[in-house]
């Protein structure tokens, strides 16, 4: 019944989502537009796909050193296969599936220190996407219009809020991984309040979940791994940017950084694939900041979307199927990794 309902919310969420990006909008405009799109940016933004791919395998490669330097191609194809899962099914589900599939890879890699991992590639992320669009709305960012200056305030002080949230679960995570061992015998003290079983079992998961976060308590190793970030996140504004050229819009490549954290937005909605919030959110930021065309910014959106799921899903479904994992198996896992919390 709970997924029924859930299954039933997503889908009210990516109507409503389709159709404000699809409204006042010409198909046939968009279909114009589409068509006439000049077909060498469009190449040059495929390609940064691939590329961002191999840069998260990189960067979440050198994360889980703590836990035993799994392969650069397990680490690629667990990758794969986590965001085209994303891509199929709700709730960013991948995220969950990725450790357990890297964890089906690599026998001695804990599934639970694996996943505590991704939360930090989620704070690194957000730190240099962050960076990105202050350097752009400092230094970068032309003169706004009546037009737009509102919505241009509202992103700037959302991203300063975010921002301070991103640092305080940055210390957070720091404070748990300092002493994993202390952590377990903290929460194992919770046998007097809980079943001694479940106690034991949340003392175990904290300290897997601890060990994980390895690289916070060398500041040098997150370090490099943040310097990681930043060609990935350049890679991908590239990829944002070429597709704008191929349209025509009016955007600057240090435009696309601006983009870039309002597709983050909307890509953390949780419909499969992020439909709907990804495409209503490029067409927001071209339209309102960059002057585009609502039949542009549409057609853009449309094959930025394309590029950005299409590569990384057919990777995924093909490393999957070589470990015998279909979609049902895909889903299965996500459900055993959400009721047990560990591997």
């Amino acid at each position: 019944m709970r997924s029924s309902l859930r299954a039933a919310i997503v889908l009210l969420l990516c109507i409503a989502l389709l159709a404000l990006f699809l409204y006042n909008v010409d198909l046939r405009g968009v279909a114009r537009e589409i068509v006439h799109a000049d077909l060498e940016w469009l190449a040059l933004s495929l390609l940064t796909m691939v590329v961002n791919l191999s840069i998260r395998a990189w960067r979440w490669q050198y994360l889980l050193e703590p836990l035993g330097r799994p392969s650069f191609a397990s680490s690629f194809r667990a990758t794969a296969v986590g965001f085209a899962a994303s891509t199929v099914l709700p709730a960013r589900a991948g995220e969950v599936i990725r450790p357990y599939f890297l964890s089906r890879q690599q026998k001695t890699m804990s599934a639970t220190g694996a996943f505590a991992t991704i939360i930090l590639e989620r704070v690194l992320d957000m730190v240099t996407v962050l960076v990105l669009l202050a350097g752009y709305v400092i230094f970068l960012a032309p003169a706004t219009t009546d037009a737009n200056r509102t919505a241009f305030e509202a992103v700037k002080w959302a991203g300063l809020t975010a921002g301070a949230g991103a640092l305080v679960l940055l210390v957070v995570l720091f404070l748990l991984a300092g002493n994993p061992a202390r952590l377990a015998q903290s929460l194992a003290r919770l046998e007097t309040f809980l079943p001694s079983k479940l106690a034991g079992l949340l003392a175990r998961v904290a300290e897997k979940f601890a060990i994980g976060l390895g690289a916070i308590r060398k500041p040098g190793r997150l370090f490099i791994a943040l310097l990681l970030s930043f060609p990935l996140w350049l890679s991908i504004g590239a990829g944002i940017w070429t597709v704008a050229v191929a349209f025509h819009l009016a955007m600057p490549f240090v435009g696309s950084f601006l983009v870039m954290s309002l597709l983050v937005v909307g890509v953390a909605l949780p419909t499969p694939g992020a439909v709907g919030g990804f495409h209503a959110m490029f067409r927001f930021g071209a339209t309102t900041f960059f002057g585009a065309s609502n039949d542009a910014a549409v057609g853009a959106a449309i094959v930025l979307h394309l590029f950005t799921v299409g590569p990384t899903l057919l990777l995924g479904l093909l490393f999957a199927a070589h470990e015998g994992l279909n979609l049902s198996g895909m889903r299965t896992l996500a459900g055993q990794a959400d009721t047990e919390g560990t591997a």
